[in-house]
């Protein structure tokens, strides 16, 4: 050791005498000198660099980007599987820190924003453009917003995801660890093994009672026409009842008036004439009115049904939305900034202009976090796989606040919700807890979207918003319920949260989407999803 030190010593002594070529050669030979340790100390990181995991590779359950370390890891079910630099957004055109998820995919999508510029395997996570795809790497972050990966490495990426799959951008290096807790969903195995046929069997019967309700609404349909020509008929029959009266009546009158034996004839001959008229009429009209009655008693039964009968559609129709969607991994969605959870499940219907799929987005209510007032952090709990207590989860943190597993020691998930998604909770569902509100890009046709904003946003906050849109309120996915109304999107500032550090405002999440796929356009189409 000592003769170690001595030879450092000297070969320092040679670096302040000797060139700067001397000097480059003394500091080389003085690191060569020193404990493996302090070399390490020294060393630059080493570059990220494409890798693929020595195992057979599940499906994707997320990606996860770190922006300090530019790259970008994708793990299943059992942990990574593959790993590539990338090249995330410049200085003012910074990609956005926060939790997405994959909303379209396009194999050969090509900017217009950009001078037609080519985007391979392009895989969108925001409407207002940013994405997964493959581009140029210089080394370092270099991009308009987007995450650029190696060509060939986004071209195998792109044949194994699927819409709905969590991207998660990190500012730091983050990882999956595997976590427990009581407030994980953890599913029923019989109703889990029961779901696909609960949905068959309410699927079937939802379509019966259309049926029902269709010849239902005919048949009040007819007996409200056939009770109307009743109804004239009756006015009719009243009508003539009250002119013969009146006739009778005056006759009566005149025979009572009358001065002179002529004038009594003439009265009496009236009364003789208008009499028999008077009677006819009473007995028409008495006639009628049994008649009319049980055709009216009839009509009012026909209504009632009709209006049962739409009642059990909506409420099967309801039902088999529920069953359809407990088919899906569900997400959930906890804000310290709004004390609400949100809850979102793919119905895998295409958005009706044309641009991804909706989201079902029926749940939102209170919930309560104990001392709301303090900093819980952004972390994203997600169900790798089924185990034998229901599902094996993990947790991701990017955003100190709470670790994750006192994050979700802090919140009281309903248990009316809980009941709702807890027993059919399937492999990929996850909850998502992070002070921030939702991102105003989140709409009917993404998962969450929720940005950091005490990071750099440039990135995102250069390109188009979303424009508002007109959407269908509605409590079912399927838009087989009545009462559908639509109203347009202008989103407010979320009150009492005006955090805005990174200059990106916040906005609640976007309610409802548009019910059916052939309803008409409203005001606000298309949105155009592939200008960016």
């Amino acid at each position: 050791m000592a003769s170690r030190l001595a030879t450092a010593q000297s070969t320092v002594a040679m670096w302040r005498r000797g060139t700067p070529t001397i000097a480059t050669l003394a500091a080389m030979a003085l690191l060569a000198t020193l404990p493996g340790p302090a070399v390490a100390q020294r060393a630059r990181p080493a570059s990220p660099v494409e890798a693929t995991a020595p195992r057979e590779a599940g499906e994707p359950i997320m990606a996860i980007v770190s922006i300090k370390t530019q790259h970008v890891t994708f793990y299943d079910a059992d942990g990574w599987i593959a790993r590539a630099p990338v090249s995330t957004g410049t200085t003012g055109r910074e990609t956005p820190a926060g939790i997405f998820a994959i909303v379209e995919k396009n194999k050969d999508h090509r900017s217009s924003l950009y001078d037609d510029a080519e985007m391979p395997n392009m895989q969108r996570i925001t409407w207002n453009g940013i994405a997964l795809h493959g581009g140029p790497l210089p080394g370092y972050a270099a991009s308009h917003g987007c995450i650029r990966m190696p060509f060939g490495f986004a071209e195998k990426q792109f044949d194994k995801t699927r819409i709905g799959m969590r991207v998660i951008i990190s500012p730091n290096d983050a990882a999956p660890v595997e976590i427990s807790h009581p407030a994980l969903l953890m599913p029923k195995a019989e109703a889990v093994a029961v779901a696909p046929s609960r949905a068959e069997t309410l699927a079937r019967e939802a379509a019966e009672a259309v049926k029902t309700a269709d010849e239902a609404k005919k048949a009040a349909a007819t007996a409200a026409r056939e009770t109307a020509s009743l109804a004239a008929s009756l006015r009719r029959l009243e009508g003539l009842k009250r002119n013969a009266d009146a006739e009778l009546a005056l006759a009566d009158k005149a025979v009572a008036a009358a001065k002179t034996d002529q004038a009594r004839a003439q009265a009496e001959d009236r009364k003789q004439k208008a009499a028999p008229k008077a009677a006819q009429a009473a007995t028409d009209l008495d006639t009628a009115r049994p008649d009319a009655k049980s055709k009216l008693d009839a009509a009012a039964a026909a209504k009632d049904a009709a209006k049962a009968a739409e009642k059990r559609k909506a409420e099967l129709a309801k039902a088999a939305s529920e069953a359809k969607l407990a088919l899906e991994p569900v997400s959930i969605y906890i804000s310290r900034a709004t004390q609400k959870l949100y809850v979102r499940r793919n119905t895998h219907k295409p958005a009706p202009d044309g641009g991804g799929e909706v989201f079902d987005t029926s749940i939102e209510v209170p919930v309560a976090i104990r001392d709301p007032g303090r900093k819980i952090g952004t972390h994203v709990f997600t169900a790798m796989a089924r185990n034998d207590s229901g599902l094996r989860w993990s947790a991701v943190t990017i955003d100190n606040g709470d670790d994750a597993r006192s994050a979700l020691d802090r919140i009281t998930i309903p248990q009316d919700v809980l009941d709702r998604i807890g027993p059919t909770a399937l492999p990929r569902s996850s909850i998502v807890v992070s002070d921030e509100p939702l991102s105003r890009e989140t709409n009917y046709r993404t998962e969450f979207v929720v940005v950091l904003s005490d990071q750099p946003q440039g990135g995102f906050i250069t390109r188009r918003p979303t424009p508002a849109v007109d959407m269908a309120d509605s409590s079912t996915w399927g838009g087989e319920s009545s009462g559908f109304f639509f109203q347009p999107w202008n989103p407010q500032p979320q009150t009492g949260y005006a955090r805005q550090r990174g200059g990106q405002p916040y906005y609640p999440a976007q309610r409802g989407y548009p019910a059916q796929q052939d309803y008409p356009m409203q005001p606000g189409y298309p949105m155009q999803p592939g200008r960016w």
